[in-house]
């Protein structure tokens, strides 16, 4: 017979029994995919804001497409649980505000390169090959207005040091 007692017990049952069978950890589940924009979680979201860096090299220019972030949420996520990320693709942060920026690793999978860029467009320093999954708080000392990230050896590879200076396209949209 089923009292009161036990009718909400199987009913509880029957709901455990149909929910998501994601545990808390789900959440901190790296992203295989990165062209596949989603939340750590595994929901869908908007497509990324895309734009284009050219540096401007004595050898040449160097273009690289880049993944635009701007606002202090997607700031604060960067590139975290992306366990992969295209050779010549990056992420610039539009900081907002000149000032010396500081960043970290925490939860991030892949080695960076980390380009402090003036209002200008100079790059006034560069972090290399940061270590993933750390605290450690990278910056240059100088104010910068945005941050380029590029996989770790990118700037060595490519001929990019501070002082080099870029141009940016599709950035207006971008930002919006």
């Amino acid at each position: 017979m089923l009292t009161p007692s036990r009718c909400a017990l199987v009913t509880l049952l029957a709901l455990v029994g149909c929910s998501s069978s994601k545990t808390a950890d789900s959440a901190t589940k790296p992203i295989d995919n990165p062209s596949t924009p989603v939340t750590a979680g595994g929901a869908v979201t908007a497509s990324p804001k895309r734009g284009a860096v050219t540096f401007k090299l004595a050898g040449g220019d160097k273009t690289v497409k880049v993944e635009v972030v701007k606002s202090e949420l997607a700031i604060q996520k960067g590139l975290m649980y992306r366990q992969y990320m295209a050779p010549d693709e990056g992420m610039l942060f539009l900081m907002g505000e000149t000032k010396e920026q500081t960043f970290w690793m925490r939860n991030t999978l892949i080695p960076l390169d980390m380009l402090f860029i003036t209002a200008d467009f100079e790059v006034v320093g560069i972090v290399e090959s940061a270590t993933p999954q750390t605290d450690d708080i990278r910056t240059v000392g100088k104010p910068s207005l945005y941050v380029l990230e590029m996989n770790g050896g990118w700037c060595k590879a490519n001929g990019v040091a501070a002082g080099a200076h870029v141009v940016f396209a599709d950035l207006e949209a971008a930002a919006r």
